[in-house]
């Protein structure tokens, strides 16, 4: 089969700086155009890459006709909006997570996405994560055996985080913004999650920056056959981080377990009769890890936009998608409510308040 190239428009340039990296370095993609209404952000990546086009304005982004797919990486307020103006003006759809900042748009956003014929790839970067997708590789070999127990985490000192203006505005949601790596890695691997129990936190770093948000999580899920997740989220305090897995997530099955670290490029495995192995994909550092520290992961965007390239090649339906994410977005609903409440919370009982059940 021959491979097409795709031509790309980027909106949102301080996010979107991953994806414009990898696309410039993919040989799947073209950049085409990208906007933001801040100019100055506008300069500063034409200078930081050494593109020339640039727009103020998505509506004049939407109208390019040699435009294959936008890629969407606005503050999560305007997903909703961006999505649908991108469906209605014939394109494809990159969104990073979340996908929406409310199932109150989702149902709208489905009547869109049907009548457009067009695909919505949800960008949920940490599945495509070097140790995460060697995991996934193992998985599907049936190598892991029965899984019956999932543990994902993400533990960050993220308070640089709130540096950024618009993470300070109502809505932002540790939730949503941050936790939600570790919810879709367990729904990657149990996907039918039928109720979640957990509780919440505020503490005084994260009020410090006028935030209510729980900015420390901890939960428990359990899928129709029964089998349990726990989900674990910390963001505004010091990590051990020679200890500490950043993202992680680990897969306990019978005939073997397995754990794949984000920070450190690590995965460890277990499965008899072999001993218990660690892999190290330190070498690719700098493929994943193009800028200053590790805030941004082009790697991971490379290797989720060119998968994506493969999908629209074959004419498949990428993963996660428009109603995959509905679903997280229905899991992180009720884990909100469960953290207000105190009680377990039944998925479906709120994807049938918003009319989603079907």
């Amino acid at each position: 089969m021959n491979k097409r190239i795709y031509k790309l428009g980027v909106i949102g340039l301080g996010e979107g700086r991953s994806i414009i990296s990898a696309a410039l370095q993919s040989e799947r993609w073209d950049l085409v155009n990208v906007c933001d209404i801040n100019e100055e952000m506008c300069k500063l990546r034409r200078d930081e890459f050494g593109f020339r086009r640039y727009t103020l304005s998505y509506e004049e982004m939407l109208q390019d006709s040699e435009i294959d797919v936008i890629a969407i990486y606005t503050p999560d307020q305007l997903h909703g909006r961006h999505i649908q103006m991108a469906l209605e003006a014939g394109k494809h759809v990159i969104v990073t997570k979340p996908m929406l900042h409310s199932l109150e748009e989702a149902n709208g956003l489905l009547r869109v996405w049907k009548a457009s014929g067009k695909y919505v790839f949800v960008g949920q970067s940490s599945r495509f994560f070097e140790p995460m997708l060697h995991q996934r590789e193992d998985f599907l070999a049936g190598r892991h055996g029965e899984v019956d127990t999932v543990e994902t985490f993400y533990i960050a000192d993220s308070r640089w985080f709130l540096q950024k203006d618009w993470s300070r505005q109502r809505g932002f949601s540790w939730l949503y913004n941050f936790m939600i790596h570790a919810v879709d890695l367990a729904k990657w691997y149990l996907p039918e999650i039928e109720e979640v129990f957990g509780y919440g936190h505020s503490s005084s770093s994260n009020r410090a920056y006028g935030l209510t948000t729980p900015d420390t999580m901890r939960f428990v899920m359990k899928d129709k056959e029964g089998r349990i997740a726990q989900v674990a989220g910390s963001y505004t305090k010091p990590t051990l981080q020679h200890i500490d897995p950043g993202i992680s997530c680990t897969l306990r099955g019978t005939k073997g377990t397995s754990r794949a670290v984000y920070s450190n490029l690590l995965y460890h495995t277990h499965f008899p009769p072999e001993k218990p192995v660690t892999h190290s994909f330190e070498e690719k550092f700098p493929y994943y890890f193009r800028f200053e520290g590790t805030s941004h992961h082009a790697g991971e965007y490379q290797n989720y936009i060119e998968y994506f390239a493969d999908c629209l090649d074959k004419g498949e339906t990428p993963k996660p998608d428009l109603m995959e994410g509905i679903h997280t977005l229905s899991i992180l609903t009720a884990m909100e409510r469960s953290m207000e409440s105190g009680n377990p919370v039944k998925v479906n009982d709120v994807m049938k308040e918003f009319g989603l059940e079907s």
